[in-house]
């Protein structure tokens, strides 16, 4: 036998790369959403943004080509439905800060659009997905409004990590429907009655 001498390579485990997970947050609520609907389940869909077309190319009448558009109004939000007979509107939000949610990402015509739902009698709510800790919650519209006061009155601009943890609803990623949030807003309708 022989004596070569054998360098040794520490193992490294293969991270897995979580970096085009915020960019498939909407994909996953529209995949989910087809799975309550093709389970009957709910009716809940991804809201058309309405856009102003201003030029449009033709070089063929079957290849129109729109080269020039403009948003005719601020979206409200970007879901809603019914489920269990109750009216369901929500926003999806992704923050990538380790230490806090902006109350900058939830817009002013945002918060009064999900205010009337709550009036009423809708369910209205943000799915917020801290994509740094890979977590996703529901925050309804009575706990946004706290948070949205407090800013106003001089308070933190933000909700911290850890409130949002105490506040929202912990969504976890399961199979067939990957983001299943509708498990919360049980929640919320049992809270109603």
């Amino acid at each position: 036998m022989y004596n070569y001498p054998v360098k040794r390579v520490p193992y490294k485990q293969k991270s897995i790369s979580t970096s085009n997970r915020g960019m498939k947050f909407e994909e996953y609520i529209n995949e989910s959403n087809e799975q309550y609907l093709k389970r009957d389940i709910a009716v809940i869909h991804k809201k058309p943004t309405p856009v102003q077309i201003v030029e449009v190319d033709y070089p063929k009448r079957s290849m129109a080509k729109i080269n020039e558009a403009y948003y005719k109004t601020p979206s409200t939000t970007d879901y809603n439905g019914v489920y269990r007979g109750y009216y369901i509107d929500f926003d999806a939000k992704q923050c990538n800060s380790t230490t806090s949610f902006p109350i900058s990402n939830i817009h002013p015509h945002q918060i009064r659009h999900l205010n009337d739902i709550k009036r009423h009698g809708g369910i209205g709510f943000l799915l917020i997905y801290l994509t740094r800790f890979n977590e996703i919650y529901l925050l309804e519209c009575d706990k946004m409004n706290y948070f949205v006061e407090r800013s106003k009155s001089g308070g933190r601009k933000s909700i911290e990590i850890n409130e949002l943890r105490q506040s929202g609803y912990l969504i976890k990623e399961s199979f067939p429907i990957r983001i299943p949030y509708l498990e919360q807003v049980d929640k919320i309708i049992d809270s109603l009655k």
